[in-house]
């Protein structure tokens, strides 16, 4: 059992790599030092593979019967479209932030915060929400799990953006 644990760690691991690579092209733009500008073609092109992505690791890391996968799948991709509407914001507030850096006032640092904590807890509330949902096409275990593997993915993308950006007070 701990080696196929391990293997599936593994395929998580590597599969979120891969993710991250995605991710870096927003968070290069954002880090470079010519100001570049994201483009909402750029913006969009990252987006629509992410969830590509997010969706194979899914499917790789949920053992699903072929019953289940019937009614979970629906559910999962009702679920992404409101996420990514949430994610509008997030993307928003991480465009806004690469073409204003280097000029943002307090202000529009404060509201960057703002609205970027607004999001956390939009998809907070949306998970809320959804565990129930899953919860009637999936047993418990399985629920949790999809929501782990949700939540790891995230935090991958998350964490590679934070790590790219440069800190507000730094601009000057």
């Amino acid at each position: 059992m701990k080696c196929k644990t391990s293997k599936t760690m593994l395929a998580f691991v590597l599969a979120g790599a891969s993710l991250l690579t995605a991710t870096s092209a927003i968070a290069q733009a954002a880090a470079s030092q010519d100001n570049a500008v994201v483009s909402d073609q750029d913006i969009q092109l990252l987006r629509q593979d992410l969830r590509s992505q997010k969706k194979q690791l899914v499917a790789s890391n949920l053992k699903l019967t072929d019953a289940e996968a019937t009614k979970f799948w629906p559910v999962y991709d009702q679920y992404t479209a409101e996420l990514s509407t949430i994610n509008n914001d997030k993307y928003a507030v991480i465009k806004e932030y690469t073409n204003n850096y280097g000029s943002m006032t307090d202000a529009q640092a404060l509201s960057l915060m703002t609205r970027s904590l607004a999001v956390d807890d939009s998809v907070a509330k949306l998970r809320m929400k959804y565990v129930p949902i899953v919860n009637k096409v999936l047993p418990g275990a399985k629920t949790a799990t999809f929501f782990q593997i949700d939540r790891r993915v995230t935090m991958l993308i998350d964490i590679q953006l934070a790590s790219a950006l440069p800190l507000i007070q730094d601009q000057k």
